[in-house]
């Protein structure tokens, strides 16, 4: 089985990994994790979103996270080679991207999301598949004539949580028509742990016979049912070399109750135990990369050790094997 001899990793911990949390996490903390991936050897970190807050309290020190990190002295002279995304599902979180960018603290790369599945497109975004692809194809071309990137992502490929099974050819398409109206990159998203690895390989290889250029394509996915480095695997054999994850495997759908106060978050369609594990641990991903010999060009030791205080920050123990079980002992393998 050949697999990539190199991938390029992002990780997400900061804003899907923090939505699903119960307490509001403080901006220090928010901040001190996203300088530590980068000092970690991260060129990629998803960091906030910038939708309207009030369904979202999480997010509502966007502004001042963002520039946190744009003024942190610990990250001086090293931005300049890593991107950092904001998720902006509609046109008033787009726009104030925009608007930041002007003001020098705004991101680098923006993300914008489809679903294969039209109930799952309205819960997510309040438009029609109809409407949201408008309203893309309107904003792409602002947000890159002020120098942002935009991502499109892909969600419900293998599965709806409300409708139910879905056509993987659909997110093909859906894929071909990002890139047509000038996306950057594609995000391919397993939201709710829906994705089986038979299906995950079958669906990466239908991908890239379609669109075979693998820096478009990126990995996003739940282990909700446990399945999650089964996955990752399914698609490295079938050749993909782009993945992001969560430290503690944290994140999923937004809460609906924060800090004391219940919040609209996604609601309770497929809203699970707050304490259930979310995403790819980033913790477990790297090591298993690194047991296979696959090049992430991260520090791993830094990245469990930033895993171990994460679980401080959050208050509990998280769903990450290596957190505490820590790599293989290359001295008594042999291996270097």
């Amino acid at each position: 089985m050949q697999y990539p001899k190199k991938v390029d990793l992002g990780d997400i911990t900061v804003r899907d990994g923090f939505q699903h949390e119960e307490i509001l996490i403080p901006t220090e903390a928010k901040l001190w994790v996203s300088e530590q991936l980068i000092l970690a050897g991260y060129k990629k970190i998803e960091v906030t979103n910038f939708g309207n807050p009030s369904g979202m309290p999480q997010f509502r020190d966007a502004e001042t996270l963002m520039k946190a990190i744009r003024n942190s002295k610990k990250l001086e002279g090293k931005l300049n080679d890593v991107e950092i995304t904001c998720v902006t599902i509609r046109e008033k979180a787009i726009e104030r991207a925009i608007q930041a960018k002007k003001e020098g603290w705004g991101p680098d790369r923006i993300l914008l999301m489809v679903s294969t599945s039209e109930s799952h497109q309205f819960k997510n975004s309040g438009l029609s598949l109809a409407e949201y692809w408008k309203m893309s194809e309107t904003y792409i071309k602002k947000a890159k004539d002020a120098g942002i990137k935009v991502n499109g992502t892909v969600s419900t490929i293998w599965g709806c949580p409300i409708e139910g099974p879905t056509k993987l050819e659909d997110a093909v398409e859906y894929t071909k028509r990002w890139l047509d109206i000038g996306a950057d990159d594609i995000e391919h998203a397993d939201h709710d742990g829906s994705a089986s690895p038979d299906r995950v390989y079958k669906y990466y290889s239908m991908l890239l016979d379609a669109i075979p250029d693998k820096s478009l394509h990126l990995a996003h996915f739940h282990t909700t049912r446990g399945w999650g480095l089964a996955n990752v695997l399914a698609a490295l054999q079938a050749g993909i070399c782009r993945f992001e994850s969560t430290l503690g495997g944290i994140g999923g759908q937004p809460a609906n109750f924060v800090s004391g106060v219940p919040v609209s978050g996604t609601g309770k369609y497929y809203y699970k135990d707050p304490n259930a594990v979310g995403l790819v641990s980033t913790e477990d991903m790297l090591v298993m990369m690194d047991e296979m010999g696959i090049e992430t060009g991260i520090d791993i030791d830094k990245i469990l050790e930033i895993g171990r205080m994460l679980e401080k920050i959050v208050g509990r123990r998280l769903r990450s094997e290596t957190i505490n079980m820590g790599r293989i002992p290359k001295n008594l393998t042999g291996r270097k």
